[in-house]
């Protein structure tokens, strides 16, 4: 997996997760700044219409990991998020193949979050933005 997933053995559950949702690495995980981006590859059996179209809960999967994360480098790695709410809108279909999910931290206060975050196509192309409001707990809790 990556060295988020691996030393941190508060987030050793995540490594289950990630492989379910395609995980390749983490491409940027900038801690006390919050951004992070996760590269996913794809797979025909997470799409539909003839294994064309990722489904819509996969991305959402992808963005909310990827926002889930950006808490974690923000904090140091003392903190982690629970989702109060999210939305996700679709702007271009995904195929299979390998996409970005990018997560930052709007705001963080002392127990809720405002997180962003977006799907990327190799090339760049936005296909689709999220965001999302969480409760702060410790991490591990």
């Amino acid at each position: 997996m990556s060295d988020v997933i691996d030393i941190d053995p508060r987030m050793s559950h995540v490594a289950d997760l990630a492989k379910a949702l395609g995980f390749q690495r983490i491409v940027r995980f900038e801690e006390g700044v919050g951004r992070v981006a996760i590269e996913y590859r794809v797979g025909p059996h997470m799409c539909h219409t003839n294994g064309t179209i990722a489904q819509g809960g996969f991305v959402t999967g992808w963005i909310d990991q990827a926002m889930g994360f950006c808490v974690i480098a923000a904090t140091g790695r003392t903190m982690s998020p629970l989702s109060l709410e999210i939305k996700v809108s679709f702007l271009k279909s995904v195929p299979p193949g390998l996409v970005i999910a990018e997560g930052w931290v709007e705001m963080l206060g002392r127990k809720t979050g405002f997180l962003e975050g977006r799907l990327l196509d190799a090339s760049g192309a936005v296909l689709a933005k999220g965001t999302s409001t969480v409760k702060l707990v410790k991490l591990g809790v």
